[in-house]
């Protein structure tokens, strides 16, 4: 069998079970009693509810919540049960004490999604690599003689077949320091979640020993069950706890961006308008050197006449003659004197002028130290945003977080398997090598899409007992895990 001819097996079974489902009405009401909360991550709430024995919810399943006092109903997810004890991951508070709800699971539209995202595989191979999803496929045959065949292992498949769970996942959280260090994108596939939570606890820490910032490389996607996990603190790792942090983060910076803003905003004009005062002070006062320039050599030339007037009579009689030869005479020097004076009576005016209006010009000029080196700073932050016009453009974004951005940028992610096949999510981000911990515990459902979102490498890892005790790789069961919806008798 080829991997296309798997995937659309695949897909025939999971309508066919979508449709009985609905026949049998399966996706049926629940009512519980009131439930309490047990912790809050980032923007995320985690609700225990007691449900019939009975009844049993598949995980990650999206529940529909209709709370007792007729507050307004919102949706949930299934991150498991053990038991009678249903834990519930819900985005909107229900509220404090937690009223009695109406659970109505919709198991038809996760179907639904499984296999839209099998379709889309074979509509946009391109978009997927399914050489990686191929090496599956001979470990769901079973041979005749000598049980599962388990294809040999290669640079593209990497298989970690141990008894001991410990062991095998120190192996795991080796090969994920190398991988991170080699700046490759890591999806860690899980059973359940708290499989997730351990495994992730257990890298978080040999990352941590490798000396590597595991808080910035790793999420851990929707809320962990376990507060920590092999000394490591879990909650930190939430994929929306860190996705509410970076965007408060991100929020407060923009509200500090507009205070600048609108404080350049306001200083702009201000400081245009000194800056005008400035070069118009400028001006003056270069006019006013000018007129004191001119001021000065008319004042020598007057010294200088005034010099010759006294001393014209004891001159030599030939020096006179030669000054008359150029038209200076008593007469003809007593004008020069008149006309100096009538000049440099016209240029202390026009000085005069200029040093009121210095004085006039200096004060709304000036611009204290401390304005101008703040005006400096908001300006050159303004220029390193690529302007006024970026920035309103930036501010007036709508604060709408960018989630598939957000988990683009993550090295590490860990999930569950039938989250990565239900999360819409998943199917527009890529990862550079899949890690699927506890592999035989996860259907061929969810391990095929899985597999398509990985483009280098797939590392198998799992008790090789379980190979054939568990079932989820037998073809006919392509759903993935045991389904125990609702029953419209255990309902009743």
């Amino acid at each position: 069998m080829t991997v296309h001819g798997l995937i659309e097996s695949c897909i025939a079974r999971l309508h066919a079970e979508q449709k009985r489902v609905i026949e049998a009405g399966q996706d049926t009401l629940v009512t519980v009693p009131p439930g309490r909360l047990v912790r809050t991550s980032g923007g995320l709430h985690l609700y225990e509810f007691i449900v019939p024995s009975e009844i049993a919810f598949p995980i990650d399943v999206a529940v529909a919540i209709v709370p007792s006092d007729e507050t307004e109903p919102t949706e949930g997810l299934v991150l498991s049960q053990t038991g009678r004890t249903l834990l519930l991951q819900v985005a909107e508070a229900l509220g404090d004490p937690v009223p009695s709800v109406t659970l109505i699971p919709d198991l038809a539209g996760h179907l639904k999604i499984a296999a839209d995202r099998l379709e889309d595989m074979i509509k946009k191979g391109e978009a997927y690599n399914l050489g990686l999803a191929e090496r599956l496929v001979p470990l769901f045959q079973e041979g005749e003689r000598s049980g599962r065949r388990i294809p040999p292992e290669s640079s593209a498949l990497t298989m970690v077949w141990l008894e001991d769970r410990l062991l095998r996942r120190q192996r795991l959280a080796e090969l994920t320091v190398d991988l991170v260090r080699a700046n490759k994108r890591v999806l860690l596939l899980s059973p359940d979640h708290r499989e997730s939570d351990q495994a992730t606890g257990l890298i978080a820490r040999a990352l941590k020993a490798a000396g590597l910032s595991y808080q910035t490389l790793i999420s851990r996607y929707e809320a962990p069950l376990l507060g920590e996990s092999s000394g490591v603190s879990l909650q930190e790792l939430g994929f929306e706890a860190q996705v509410r942090r970076f965007y408060a983060k991100s929020q407060s910076e923009k509200a500090s961006l507009r205070r600048k803003y609108e404080r350049f905003r306001e200083l702009t004009p201000l400081m245009t308008a000194k800056a005008q005062k400035q070069k118009d002070l400028d001006e003056v006062r270069l006019l006013e050197w000018r007129l004191v320039s001119q001021m000065r050599d008319l004042q020598a030339q007057l010294a200088d006449v005034e010099t010759t007037l006294i001393q014209y009579e004891s001159l030599p009689l030939f020096q006179r003659l030669a000054m008359q030869a150029v038209g200076k005479n008593s007469e003809s020097l007593d004008q020069y004197r008149r006309l100096y004076q009538r000049q440099m009576e016209t240029l202390r005016k026009e000085i005069d002028l200029a040093q009121a209006r210095i004085r006039e010009l200096a004060p709304e000029a000036a611009v204290s130290r401390d304005l101008k080196q703040e005006y400096d700073e908001l300006k050159e932050t303004v220029t390193k945003l690529g302007g006024a016009k970026n920035i309103r453009e930036l501010l007036a974004a709508e604060a709408d977080p960018n989630r598939q951005a957000f988990l683009q940028h993550r090295r590490f992610v860990a999930a569950t398997a039938a989250r990565v096949a239900g999360d819409p999510l998943f199917g527009r981000v890529r990862f550079d090598v899949l890690i699927v911990d506890e592999a035989p515990r996860i259907g061929v459902v969810h391990l095929l899409a899985a597999a398509g979102l990985a483009r280098e490498r797939l590392v198998l890892s799992g008790d090789p007992n379980e190979l054939d005790s568990t079932g989820q790789w037998a073809i006919s069961e392509p759903y993935g895990y045991p389904t125990h919806p609702p029953t419209p008798q255990a309902l009743a």
